[in-house]
């Protein structure tokens, strides 16, 4: 008997084609489109659009009826709000800048849509998402994508070894391009035209400010200061910067500068040189790993800071406690920039995701 599988549909060309590749492997497919945020309620930054959108929605029910393939719209808007809005809201508040897209994978991806196959029957749960799933030493890892500059796997470094086990991504071993062309071949020619998905689905233009500030997070203008201190002008709320950052300061000082630390308890947002956002060590919070006995006892990894940055040799020291507190220090070989606290820290050997952390 074929398996039954929950497939995560958006109506984009990733998702649909991986819906055409697992019929054709012969698993017996049930389509899920979930509802997360509701656009015309909770923000008037931009017409409603985005992956999660009614007119995303419908394109994929549509798409799923056009395979013979049963379908289910699945609201998750109150857990959505509940588990990645409140978050979100919440690190900028402590000056920090999250990664909403991780904890969406680990508490909605991989947490209500695993419960709705289970009612569904399905046995397994398959996304668009280009990553591999590999074992070592008896344990199941993500593994890094055939398509390198598409990878995703940083992402989804919270899903567990349980997550994994009932996992499917069809796209692991593809290309972007070839996904393209199996889009092609399969006479989908519409889906090749569609847009890329948004950074944030729920900040469709990418104005994170003007969503902050709609959603009650507003806070005083404070300073400008520099490394030693010293006030070199006013700012109109420290939610509005990121380390970094360059653009947008309001100020102009000659020479470039960048956000080099933001302090939420005293409104400071503190600029420097572009060589001070170099730094050597990063500590990490909520650090999970598959095997801490490998971990101890060869430490060498190779760390990703954020999305884009390269993976950089390190090493990972977990602390004494790890077990209690979950908190690990990554040591570079050689210098990173632009370390943010919020963002997460992927660990990875050899193209196994061996763990990750929320950087503090």
């Amino acid at each position: 008997m074929s398996k039954r599988v929950l497939m995560a549909m958006s109506g984009g060309i990733d998702s649909s084609v991986s819906a055409l590749l697992l019929l054709e492997q012969g698993y017996e497919l049930v389509g899920a489109t979930f509802r997360t945020f509701d656009y015309i309620k909770e923000s008037c930054l931009a017409k409603e659009k985005g992956c999660c959108s009614v007119e995303s929605i419908m394109e994929a029910k549509h798409f799923a009826e056009s395979l013979g393939v049963e379908h289910h719209i699945l609201d998750f808007r109150q857990l959505f709000r509940e588990h990645v809005i409140a978050d979100f809201i919440s690190e900028y508040r402590r000056g920090r800048t999250p990664n909403p897209c991780v904890l969406c994978n680990s508490h909605i991806k991989w947490g209500v849509l695993l419960q709705a196959a289970d009612e569904l029957g399905c046995d397994y749960i398959a996304t668009g998402h280009y990553a591999q799933i590999a074992t070592h030493r008896d344990h199941y890892y993500l593994y890094t994508a055939a398509d390198t500059h598409k990878d995703q796997t940083y992402f989804l470094w919270m899903l567990t070894e349980e997550n994994l086990q009932r996992t499917i991504f069809p796209l692991g071993g593809y290309t972007k391009p070839e996904v393209r062309q199996l889009a092609l071949d399969h006479h989908f020619e519409k889906l090749t035209k569609k847009s890329e998905s948004q950074e944030i689905c729920f900040i469709p233009d990418n104005d994170y400010r003007t969503f902050l500030a709609q959603q009650g997070c507003e806070v005083k203008p404070g300073r400008f200061v520099d490394a030693d201190g010293k006030v070199i002008g006013r700012h109109p709320g420290y939610c509005n910067f990121t380390i970094g950052q360059r653009k947008g300061l309001g100020v102009a000082f000659g020479t470039p500068k960048y956000v080099t630390r933001i302090d939420a308890a005293t409104n400071e947002v503190c600029l420097g040189d572009y060589d001070d956002l170099y730094q050597t060590e990063v500590q990490a919070a909520q650090v999970r790993v598959r095997d801490v006995e490998w971990l101890r006892s060869s430490p060498r990894v190779q760390a990703r800071i954020r999305y884009k940055s390269p993976a950089t040799e390190a090493e990972l020291l977990l602390c004494d406690d790890f077990a209690e507190t979950g908190k690990a220090l990554i040591r570079f070989t050689e210098p990173v920039w632009g370390v943010t606290p919020g963002q997460s820290v992927v660990l990875y050997k050899d193209g196994l995701v061996v763990g990750g952390g929320v950087i503090s």
